[in-house]
């Protein structure tokens, strides 16, 4: 009789078990956690801006160090809304943050923020120095170019959240940039920048580009 007993619970243990298993299998598998802010910045970042955020290259900005709010606001700008267009214009950038959610873009400045600041090492023309020290400091009063101390602070740590931090940013950026503000191209900052650099000449904008550059 035991034995009897002992198999009716051995059969019914095999009947039962594929379907306990079956639920196993079709249960939804668990939800993938986020990415952290530091594989975003390692997997969509990097590439340009460095691992750290202290771009090599020419054209791409140093992004540490940098204000965090104003890091947010450029990443969010770059962002299409619905069928509105960017507020800054770049396909490349666009792409690159359209998936990042405003928390993202956050995290993103405050990583930022937090990274040590290696000022750009790509040698100047010394020439132009003196113009552009005169210039960011004092601006050019026969043309009506305000100083660029007086938003960026003297040495260059800028005033969150609107104005940047431009110390140690590499000269061919800045001069890029200003180029942008001045044909239109870049008019996120409500037309402060197109009012000032369409008083400067190609010759200052360099100047002052190069002089921002050696800012510590």
């Amino acid at each position: 009789m035991k034995t009897i007993k002992n198999m009716v619970v051995l059969a019914t243990l095999v009947f039962v078990a594929p379907f306990v298993s079956a639920d196993e299998d079709d249960a939804p598998p668990a939800p993938a956690a986020p990415p952290s802010v530091e594989e975003i910045a390692a997997g969509v970042c990097a590439g340009c801006h460095g691992a750290d955020g202290n771009s090599i290259i020419p054209m791409n900005p140093i992004l540490a160090g940098q204000k965090a709010e104003y890091i947010t606001k450029q990443l969010l700008d770059f962002k299409a809304n619905g069928e509105q267009p960017p507020h800054r214009n770049s396909p490349v950038m666009s792409a690159m943050v359209a998936a990042l959610t405003q928390e993202d873009a956050q995290k993103l400045g405050e990583y930022y923020a937090n990274q040590k600041l290696v000022p750009s090492q790509i040698p100047g023309d010394e020439n132009l120095l003196e113009m552009g020290k005169i210039l960011y400091h004092g601006g050019n009063i026969e043309n009506q170019v305000p100083a660029c101390a007086g938003c960026h602070g003297p040495t260059g740590t800028g005033i969150p959240p609107r104005y940047p931090a431009l110390a140690g940013q590499h000269q061919e950026y800045t001069m890029n940039q200003l180029g942008l503000f001045n044909n239109g191209e870049r008019g996120n900052d409500n037309g402060v920048m197109q009012k000032v650099v369409s008083r400067m000449n190609p010759q200052e904008k360099r100047a002052v580009s190069e002089y921002i550059a050696t800012l510590r």
